[in-house]
């Protein structure tokens, strides 16, 4: 049996289905890789999440902020919160990188991870990692925030990583 309607169904449901890993903010379109959970954001402050699991089980949350063409504070002060809610650092490190003429830190940190609300109390979680970017766009900086168990977080790196260059990419 012929399906001749088929293909124009198809042409209109392919960016609805798209859309469900695209993250579009402050000008740029981050393009999650397919397989990839988004759920619905957990507060007002953040403008995508991803709940992110290896095959054998390992997770990890990415995050997507952003607050305006001048909010969000420094570079410097997001990356030093970062690394402060981390105990036992065993690793950290900082880069900045120039992509397509847009200036993008990385911070990378693993050690024990205190997971709370900034004023409230805090739950240690031994084993976690961080890649946080910051890409500072002309209509204001966006902040990825990938924290996790550090075997989830390596493995998802590149991938994001890689959805950060190719946004960017004109």
């Amino acid at each position: 049996m012929k399906f001749p309607f088929l293909p124009t169904v198809l042409a209109f449901l392919s960016p609805l289905i798209l859309a469900a890993n695209v993250v579009e903010v402050a000008g740029y379109r981050f393009i999650a890789p397919d397989g990839w959970k988004q759920s619905e954001p957990s507060s007002s402050m953040r403008k995508a999440q991803f709940e992110l699991s290896t095959e054998d089980g390992k997770t990890a949350e990415l995050v997507f902020f952003y607050f305006g063409p001048s909010g969000g504070g420094g570079v410097r002060a997001n990356v030093d919160r970062w690394l402060k809610q981390f105990e036992d650092l065993q690793d950290q490190d900082v880069k900045e990188e120039i992509v397509q003429e847009v200036k993008v830190t990385y911070a990378r940190a693993t050690g024990t991870f205190l997971s709370g609300s900034p004023f409230g109390p805090k739950t240690p979680k031994p084993g976690y990692s961080l890649l946080g970017a910051i890409v500072e766009g002309r209509q204001g900086s966006v902040f990825l925030k990938m924290v996790g168990q550090t075997q989830a977080v390596h493995a998802f790196e590149k991938p994001v990583i890689e959805m950060i260059e190719k946004s960017l990419t004109k």
